[in-house]
């Protein structure tokens, strides 16, 4: 993958993960906000092995913080709503055809 692609998932997985262990959005925001500021400080390293460095530092606090029991949207699967309303199965046998 390219340096702007992982940047971008591991940008992407903080918000997440700071968003699981948030009780509101309106105090996520604030821990997007500085997650933000973390990313810019360092978006001007061009050296790849300080990028490298920088990408297993930030795995490795992703992990550390990770979540016991994440946050799923209610519809997908593994939410409280996943396969809650499906239509009711067809029980009865097929009519009996005669010749």
């Amino acid at each position: 993958m390219s340096t702007k692609q992982v940047v971008s998932s591991l940008y992407r997985r903080s918000l997440k993960l700071a968003l699981d262990w948030s009780v509101h959005r309106y105090l996520w925001r604030g821990q997007a906000m500085y997650i933000r500021s973390l990313f810019e400080a360092n978006k001007n390293i061009k050296d790849p092995r300080q990028q490298r460095a920088l990408f297993q530092e930030v795995e490795d606090l992703l992990e550390k913080w990770k979540h016991p029991d994440p946050y799923h949207a209610p519809t997908a699967p593994g939410g409280s709503k996943f396969e809650r309303n499906l239509p009711a199965p067809i029980l009865d046998p097929p009519p009996h055809i005669t010749m």
